[in-house]
Parts: structure tokens; sequence; C-alpha cells
């Protein structure tokens, strides 16, 4: 049964289902303007995906023919996968920010197997054993995709969201505001209007992954398989080289979104509710405590992949799928270089694959 809800003032979400996914679906919203409806996400590329996309947009009174606009919180395929096909259905335009649209046209253009191969020298510069990497050697050789791997039959964007900039949506009133750490790209929006059930705050944010009633959001890498740094795995190489710091951009964006005071939040995935402010507080304590345990792990010199085996994830490492590990070890990987910034914990000279101790 398509899920439509209405939260008032020309404000739709559908559920769309992701395959496969504990997640289970993507809330893709439909936002009213004087032009025609907008979306803001398309869901995972899939037939069923598609289907509950079109049913949802009946139930609201307009079809995918009728969209303007797509407005992409991030590149991530549950997000992103369906705008190729809203495209050629509509025409509509499709928004998103620079750093992410980079990311999907780098993937458009790469050679098949490029990231698998990639991949697997990652995962052999941190210590990954054989039988982790020989699927992915393998599959490389044969020039096979990885499922999940964005942009492969996404729209590439024809429009940037400037950071700070209202979006020019015809009679909304629409801020991106720029929130790095799920995606270097990634963003909210803060619909700058009154919240139609009169709550108290200034209006009202499309949060996508960045801010979520019930889950913190993975902060992993920010992956380039053309980054030659990847031969020297170090968080103070990464730092150098411009690569970043996911986890401080986050806790650095999560600050600045707790600061709106906006009434209400409509995430992308689970459900909508109040107190960002309080929701922003639980995850940077979250991050705290986990930065802290991270060290107390480190005591004895550990890879990024013994340090992932030993982390506390929602399941024990021995039930975690082989793509969940990689994704795991790079939110590792992300960890270590915060703690590196930060001067508590640094590589251990000589060590290969390289090693990290808290100092």
């Amino acid at each position: 049964m398509t899920q439509v809800t209405d939260h008032g003032g020309g404000v739709h979400s559908i559920k769309v289902p992701i395959p496969d996914n504990p997640l289970g679906h993507t809330l893709v919203h439909v936002l009213d303007t004087d032009r025609g409806p907008v979306l803001i996400d398309t869901g995972w590329d899939d037939p069923e995906a598609w289907d509950t996309l079109t049913a949802g947009l009946t139930a609201v009174g307009t079809e995918i023919a009728d969209i303007h606009g797509v407005i992409i919180t991030h590149h991530h395929p549950d997000h992103h996968g369906l705008s190729g096909q809203v495209r050629e259905v509509s025409g509509a335009w499709i928004a998103m920010h620079a750093a992410d649209t980079a990311i999907v046209r780098r993937t458009r253009e790469s050679r098949p197997g490029t990231w698998l191969t990639y991949l697997a020298a990652k995962l052999t510069a941190v210590g990954a054993p054989e039988e982790h990497l020989a699927p992915l050697r393998a599959a490389a050789a044969e020039g096979g995709r990885m499922r999940t791997l964005p942009g492969l039959r996404s729209a590439l964007p024809d429009r940037e969201i400037v950071p700070g900039e209202l979006l020019g949506l015809a009679g909304r009133k629409l801020r991106a505001i720029w929130t790095p750490g799920h995606t270097p790209g990634h963003v909210c929006l803060h619909l700058e209007e009154e919240h139609p059930r009169n709550l108290p705050g200034r209006g009202r944010l499309f949060s996508g992954d960045h801010l979520l009633p019930g889950i913190s959001p993975h902060i992993g890498l920010y992956e380039d398989p053309d980054d030659a740094t990847v031969t020297d795995p170090s968080p103070s190489a990464q730092l150098r080289s411009g690569r970043g710091d996911p986890i401080g951009d986050y806790l650095d964006s999560l600050e600045r979104i707790g600061r709106l005071g906006v009434a209400e939040v409509l995430p992308a995935h689970q459900y909508a509710f109040a107190d960002a402010a309080g929701r922003v507080r639980e995850l940077l304590d979250h991050h705290e405590e986990r930065l802290t345990g991270l060290l107390g792990l480190l005591a004895t010199p550990l890879t990024p992949w013994e340090l992932a085996e030993r982390m506390e994830w929602n399941r024990p490492w021995e039930q975690i799928p082989h793509g969940s590990r990689n994704i795991a070890v790079s939110e590792a990987e992300a960890h270590l270089r915060r703690l590196v910034k930060l001067g508590c914990a640094e590589a251990v000279a000589g060590s290969e694959p390289v090693t990290y101790v808290a100092v």
C-alpha cells in the first residue's frame, strides 16, 4: 500500500522502498510551488520504487509528468537513483551541490572496474585479510561494477545548489544549508515559512540523512578512485592531501543545524520530529563517546581493519556482510582521521600495513 503523509502547507512525503536494505524506505518529499511540484530526493532506481513514487504522486493529486524540479540532498542511490527517469518523463531540472555533482560525473565517466580496483588497493593498505580482498580483485579483473555505486543511471544534475542562497522556487522560501559529513556535498533545506500547525520555531528542515530521529548516519571517508594518496592511507597523509576530516565536518554541520531553531525536521528516513536541537546534542554526545571508546581500543596498535573489527556495530562483526564491512572500515578510518587531527592518535612508524596508537 502506498504510504503518503500530508505534512500541511503544501508538503507531502511518500515512502519509497529501498530493496534489501534495513532502512526500508526513503521519504521522498513533494513540495508544491507556483510553477508545479518539486521533489526533494527521488528514491532508489528500482521498478517497485518507481511504481510507489508514481502511485504516491497520484495520491497527492499530481503525476511524474507534472514535476517541475528535483532537489537532491546528496548523491547516494536511495536519494538520487530515480532522478534520470523523473527527468525523462517530466523534463524537470535537477539540482545538487557541486561537490556531489562532481562524484556523479566522475562515476559516469569512470572505466569499468575502476572503483573495485581502488577499493581493493585501499583495503590492502589498511590491513584487510586476503579472503576479503579476493572477491574484489576478481570482480575488478572482470570489469564489474558495484550495484550500489551511485550515478550509473541517475541524471547528471543541471543546476547547482549554492549554500546559503534561496532556491529559485516560485512562491516558496527554501534556503540551502551545506552540511558535509555523510557526503562532501550533502545539503539540508530550510523552509523559512510559518509552520502550518503553528509549532514554535523557525520553519521546517528537510534534513536528508544529516539529522535522523533514531539513527546516527554513516560518516565514512570521501572516497576518490583517482586519489594517488591511496598508497599512503595514513590519516595524517590524507589530511595533508586535502582529503579532509568527515567526522569533523559532520560535527560542525550538526552544530550549525542545531542553531537554526527549526520547528520540525522532515528527514529522508524514519519519521518527522521536533526538537532538532535536542537530537543534535544526542548525536554530538554519541560521537564524543565513540571517539573516547576508540582511544581505549588504540591503547594497543591496530590497523584500521582491526579497529573496525573491534568497534561496536548494530550486529557482531561475523554477521556483517562483505559490502557492509567495507563501509564499516571507511567509518573507522574517518574516526582515525579525526583522532589524528585532534592530536590524540598517530601512525606507528614503519608499520605495514599501517597501525595506529593512542598518544
